[in-house]
């Protein structure tokens, strides 16, 4: 992919880029090379919302103290971390088994210290794998099964798209982010 035309699209579509912002978004497009245009649209959109713009691993109610979560989220400490806000306990043993495959950890690491899910290659990783394989999904939907694998998606398909992560919160607003992203995967040569 071109990345100079990927990055002038971006810049003219959804503003300046901070320097973490580009290294954040090199982590994700090198995590996400070979899926499907909409695909990696739509993951880009999703960590860009989820991370509210800063493209760098963050966790739930990042603005709050640990404290906080620990007292007001049930699935303490297996709350949301990284670029898609992995949750619950059994997705952190899908990620620890699915990483550990990977090599990018050791059996068990992940669920020994679920702050590894912070760390840019996993949570890159768990972004692709969790959204491919329906993770978060409520439906238990694939991403294959929400977007097309060839070509350019809908309005619709990337509304519906959210279900793979929060079933339909901010699902209008991800939809434009996916169409600028989209765009400019397009100008980068991602067909």
């Amino acid at each position: 992919m071109n990345r100079a035309a990927f990055y002038k699209t971006v810049r003219a579509r959804l503003g300046p880029l901070t320097q973490s912002q580009v290294d954040g978004l090199e982590t994700i497009l090198d995590a996400i090379d070979g899926a499907p245009l909409s695909h990696q649209a739509y993951m880009l959109a999703t960590a860009w919302h989820e991370t509210a713009k800063t493209m760098q691993p963050v966790r739930e109610a990042f603005n709050l103290s640990e404290a906080w979560r620990k007292k007001n989220l049930r699935y303490w400490p297996w709350y949301g971390r990284g670029y898609v806000q992995t949750t619950w306990e059994s997705n952190y043993a899908r990620l620890d088994t699915e990483a550990a495959v990977a090599g990018l950890t050791k059996p068990g690491e992940i669920l020994a210290n679920p702050d590894l899910a912070m760390r840019p290659d996993i949570a890159a990783f768990a972004l692709r794998r969790g959204m491919e394989g329906g993770w978060y999904d409520a439906q238990g939907k694939t991403m294959a099964q929400r977007l097309p694998v060839k070509g350019v998606a809908t309005l619709t398909q990337y509304i519906n798209a959210r279900y793979l992560v929060n079933i339909q919160d901010k699902a209008d607003l991800i939809e434009d982010y996916a169409q600028a992203f989209e765009r400019a995967l397009r100008d980068g040569g991602v067909m």
